[in-house]
C-alpha cells in the first residue's frame, strides 16, 4: 500500500515545485486564520470591561505568545493612530479593521494554497493520461486480445481521477490541516493549559473512530472500480456491435447485464458513502459532546477568577474550528485510502510489459533491398494450440507472393508477424539477412502498407484518414492517391468532398468505399512491402472490381504478401503458397499447382461451382 502511494506521488514531479509554494501559503493561512479568532478576546474584552485594559504607549512591545503582548500591541497602534484620548468607538474600529486585514490575508493565502493544488491536479492528471494511454498504445497487439477494452479505458478515465485527488490530497493532509490544528491548539494552550488538557482527551477519540471507518473504504473502492470497467466494457462492446445486437434481438440481454453490473456498482458506491459520511457527523458530534464539557469545565474556571469570560469565549471559537480541519484530514485519508486501490489497478497497465520489445540497440531498417525469409516459423497464441508449424520460404523484392488455403490455417497469422505484431516462438523471420527482433518497430512498418479485410477507419474527415500517419501531406498529393485508389469519384459526391467526416469507423459508407480509402492510405505512403489480407473478400462484385482495379495499380513494382479468400484475384501472382494447417502443403505458380491436382486445384473447383 505505502509502496504504490508513493509510485503514485511520483506522477505529481517535481513534488517541490508546488510543495515549496504550499507550505508557505499554509502557513501564513494558519497564521492569519488563527490570528482572526484571537481578535475575540480584545473584541469581547472591550465591549464588557473584561480582560483589556487601555494605557497609551509609543514603544513597540517585546513580541510573545501572550494575552498581554496583545493588548500592548494594540494600545501601541491604537496610540499611534488616535492618540492618548481612549474612545470605545475608535477601538472598535481598530479592531474590526485588524478583523477584516487578518480575515482578508487568511482568505487569500488559502486561495493561492488552493491555486496551487489546482494546478498539481491538472498537471498530474495530464501526465498520468498521457503516461498510461502511450504505454497502452505501446503494447503489443496480442495484449488488447487478453484485456477488455473498456475496462482499459476505465482505468485512463474513472480511475485517474480517482488517483489525482490521492496525490492532491497530500499536499493538504501534510501541511494546511496540521498547520491549522497546531495554530489553534497553540491559541488554546497560551488561553488555558489546563483547559486544553481537559479537551485532547477527546481528539485521539474522534480519530480511532473515525479512523476505523476510514480503514474499510480501501477493498470496496477497489471492487467498485473493477466493476465499473466491467460496465464501459459492456457499453463499449453494445454500441460497437449495436447491428448484431438488434438483428439477434438480443436487447434484453444486454440491458440484463447492463443493469446487473451497474446495480452492484451503486450498491458498492452507497455502503462507501454510508461509511465515508458517517465520518464528518461522527466526528462532528463528538466535537459538540466536547464543547459542552468544556463550557462545564471552562465555565468553572471563570467563576473561580483563574480565567476571564472574553478568553474564554475565545476558547470555545477556537476549540469549535479545530474539527473542522480535523474532520477535513480525517476525509482526506479516507480519499487517499480510495485513491491507492484505483491506483493499484492503474499499475496494472503501467507495469504491463510487451511481449514485442525493441532490442536496445536494436538497429533502423533504412531500405530494404533484398528479400524476406521466413526459416522454420511456429506460432501459438497460447500454449494448448501451434497456428503454424515450421513454415519456411522467401519473398523476393519486387515479388508478389499468395498465400492460399482452407480457413483457419493460418495465412492471417502469418501476415500478422511481419510487421512484428507478434515474434514467432520458433524459427525466425528476416529482412535482407537481419532478424525482424534486431530491427526497431517503427523502422520495419514505415517500409510497409497494410490493406485488410477488416478495414480500419475513425470518425474524422475523409482527408485525415487518408493521410493517418503523413500529416504532412498535401492535397494534391491526397487526391493523388485516392485516384490511384478509385476512391475520389465518390468523395467528390459527398456533402463536403475530403473533409466530409465519415461517422464512427466510416459508418456512412459502404463496404467497397471503405476499402478504396483503405488503398488509398496504403498509396500515399507508397510503402516498399505490401500486405493485403483477403481485401476484397467482403465485397459485392462490383465493388470488388472497383478495389481490384486499385489493387493491381498498388502492387505495381512492390514486395507483396497476398492473402487471398477469392482465388480468382491472385492468378498473376509470382509465386502461390498453400497454406494448410499451419504448413506449407504446396508452393508453386497458378499453372503449376492446377497441374498437380492437390489442394490449390479443388479450392479452384469449389469456387467455379459457386
Amino acid at each position: 500500500m505505502l509502496k504504490t502511494y508513493l509510485r503514485l506521488l511520483g506522477f505529481a514531479k517535481p513534488l517541490s515545485r508546488y510543495t515549496v509554494p504550499y507550505f508557505f501559503y499554509s502557513i501564513f493561512h494558519a497564521l492569519f486564520n488563527t490570528l482572526t479568532y484571537t481578535m475575540i478576546m480584545p473584541i469581547v474584552g472591550t465591549l464588557f470591561s473584561d480582560g483589556y485594559a487601555f494605557r497609551p504607549t509609543y514603544d513597540f512591545p517585546r513580541l510573545s505568545l501572550s494575552g498581554d503582548c496583545l493588548n500592548e500591541v494594540l494600545n501601541y497602534a491604537y496610540t499611534r493612530i488616535f492618540g492618548e484620548e481612549f474612545r470605545i468607538t475608535y477601538l472598535l474600529g481598530l479592531l474590526s479593521a485588524i478583523l477584516i486585514g487578518s480575515n482578508l490575508l487568511s482568505n487569500l493565502f488559502r486561495y493561492l494554497g488552493s491555486m496551487t493544488v489546482e494546478t498539481m491536479r491538472a498537471r498530474t492528471l495530464q501526465r498520468m493520461r498521457n503516461e498510461m494511454f502511450e504505454h497502452t498504445m505501446g503494447m503489443n497487439v496480442g495484449y488488447f486480445s487478453d484485456q477488455r477494452k473498456g475496462d482499459i479505458m476505465s482505468k485512463i478515465t474513472s480511475d485517474v481521477m480517482m488517483v489525482q485527488f490521492c496525490i492532491t490530497n497530500t499536499l493538504q493532509v501534510a501541511f494546511r490541516e496540521p498547520f491549522l490544528i497546531v495554530g489553534y491548539l497553540v491559541m488554546m494552550v497560551k488561553i488555558s493549559w489546563e483547559l486544553t488538557l481537559f479537551s485532547l482527551i477527546y481528539l485521539p477519540l474522534v480519530g480511532l473512530i473515525i479512523g476505523s471507518i476510514v480503514k474499510r473504504l480501501r477493498h470496496p473502492a477497489r471492487r467498485g472500480q473493477e466493476r465499473m470497467g466491467d460496465m464501459v466494457s459492456v457499453m463499449e462492446e453494445s454500441l460497437t456491435g449495436i447491428k448484431a445486437v438488434k438483428s439477434y434481438n438480443a436487447l434484453g440481454y444486454v440491458r440484463a447485464k447492463f443493469r446487473a453490473i451497474n446495480a452492484e456498482i451503486s450498491n458498492i458506491a452507497l455502503s462507501m458513502a454510508r461509511k465515508q459520511q458517517l465520518a464528518s457527523p461522527m466526528s462532528e458530534f463528538l466535537g459538540i459532546t466536547a464543547i459542552s464539557a468544556v463550557l462545564i469545565f471552562g465555565g468553572a474556571l471563570v467563576m473561580r477568577g483563574t480565567m476571564s469570560a472574553s478568553w474564554f469565549v475565545a476558547y470555545i471559537a477556537a476549540f469549535s474550528q479545530i474539527t473542522r480541519p480535523l474532520r477535513s484530514f480525517i476525509d482526506q485519508f479516507a480519499n487517499i485510502n480510495q485513491g491507492i486501490a484505483a491506483g493499484e489497478r492503474i499499475f496494472s497497465i503501467l507495469d504491463a510489459r510487451s511481449e514485442v520489445p525493441d532490442k536496445p540497440d536494436a538497429r533502423t531498417l533504412d531500405e530494404f533491398r533484398d528479400k524476406i525469409e521466413f526459416r522454420g516459423v511456429s506460432f501459438g497464441y497460447d500454449e494448448s494450440r501451434e497456428v503454424l508449424h515450421d513454415i519456411s520460404f522467401t519473398v523476393r523484392k519486387g515479388e508478389t507472393v499468395a498465400l492460399v488455403g482452407p480457413s483457419g490455417g493460418g495465412k492471417s497469422t502469418l501476415s500478422e508477424l511481419v510487421p512484428r505484431f507478434y515474434d514467432p516462438q520458433g524459427g525466425d523471420i528476416l529482412i535482407d539477412g537481419v532478424s525482424l527482433r534486431d530491427y526497431s518497430q517503427d523502422s520495419v512498418r514505415s517500409h510497409m502498407g497494410i490493406v485488410s479485410q477488416d478495414t480500419v477507419l475513425f470518425n474524422d474527415t475523409i482527408r485525415n484518414n487518408i493521410a493517418m500517419g503523413r500529416a504532412e501531406a498535401t492535397a494534391e498529393q491526397i487526391e493523388a492517391a485516392a485516384r490511384v485508389a478509385n476512391a475520389h469519384d465518390f468523395i467528390m459526391q459527398t456533402e463536403a468532398g475530403y473533409a466530409t467526416n465519415i461517422g464512427d469507423r466510416g459508418m456512412k459508407l459502404s463496404g467497397g468505399q471503405r476499402q478504396r480509402l483503405s488503398i488509398a492510405r496504403a498509396v500515399l505512403k507508397n510503402p516498399e512491402i505490401l500486405i493485403l489480407d483477403e481485401a476484397t473478400s467482403a465485397l459485392d462484385t462490383e465493388s470488388e472490381k472497383l478495389v481490384q482495379d486499385a489493387l493491381t495499380s498498388l502492387l505495381e513494382g512492390r514486395t507483396s504478401i497476398v492473402i487471398a479468400h477469392r482465388l480468382s484475384t491472385i492468378h498473376n501472382a509470382d509465386r502461390i503458397i498453400v497454406i494448410d494447417r499451419g504448413r506449407i502443403a504446396e508452393e508453386g505458380t497458378h499453372a503449376e499447382l492446377l497441374a498437380a491436382g492437390g489442394i490449390y486445384a479443388k479450392l479452384i473447383e469449389m469456387q467455379s461451382l459457386d
